[in-house]
């Protein structure tokens, strides 16, 4: 769940909702980001999982969610249980890439026309989003480091939009722009880490606002540069 984009309090009560089904009712877990902790009292000794890498795959999340209400209300075994999780975990519920890519590239050339820009910038918008998502799931791959993956890909896509603006083929650059980083806008993880501070998970809500201010921050940086010298 936590990989998949959950929210830290949610895999929390996940998880000492499942302890107390099965008589763990002392069990308790932390969750931050990048870790798990969970220990049952005068049972077993403290267990800690590290999170290296999240993504987001709320369909995981759902299924997990199903999982944990089957148990709780017993309609499942402890090992039917462990056996779906295993299979949910194993399984790839994301869409293919090249519907990804699609999705990205008509979302940013339906921004652009939300933003209230052309429906002469509609394709332009479209082609620049398309490549740009296509650039950052490249980019990722190789380098792995998040931040330089949406620099450089905001980069792209403002050197993209500037090309089709100075060629005839757009009018409207910051429209065509705006329009086309918008799939790279960290909005699950603004959304996360508003609803973890509402419920006080204060360490987790600030290391996701924190990483959500790094990720505009690499979008806008790189845009900033295109701008400055067109």
């Amino acid at each position: 769940m936590l990989q998949s984009g959950a929210e830290t309090y949610r895999v929390e009560d996940t998880m000492m909702r499942i302890a107390a089904t099965y008589g763990f009712e002392n069990s308790h877990s932390y969750v931050t980001p990048t870790g798990i902790i969970f220990a049952v009292d005068q049972m077993e000794a403290t267990r800690i999982i590290r999170i290296t890498e999240r993504s987001t795959d709320l369909q995981k999340v759902t299924l997990v969610n199903s999982v944990s209400r089957s148990i709780a209300s017993r309609e499942i075994t402890l090992q039917q249980a462990n056996e779906e999780l295993q299979k949910i975990e194993s399984t790839t519920h994301a869409y293919p890439i090249f519907i990804q890519i699609a999705a990205a590239a008509i979302s940013s050339a339906c921004f652009l026309i939300m933003f209230k820009g052309g429906w002469y910038d509609f394709l332009s918008a479209l082609v620049t989003g398309g490549l740009g998502f296509v650039f950052f799931i490249y980019v990722n791959r190789v380098v792995n480091i998040k931040f330089f993956s949406e620099f450089l890909t905001s980069f792209l896509i403002g050197l993209l939009a500037v090309i089709f603006v100075k060629t005839g083929m757009g009018q409207e650059l910051d429209k065509i722009i705006i329009g086309s980083v918008m799939p790279l806008v960290p909005g699950l993880l603004i959304t996360n880490a508003v609803r973890d501070l509402m419920v006080g998970h204060l360490v987790s809500g600030l290391s996701k606002g924190a990483e959500a201010f790094l990720t505009a921050f690499a979008i806008g940086a790189g845009v900033a540069v295109v701008i400055t010298f067109y």
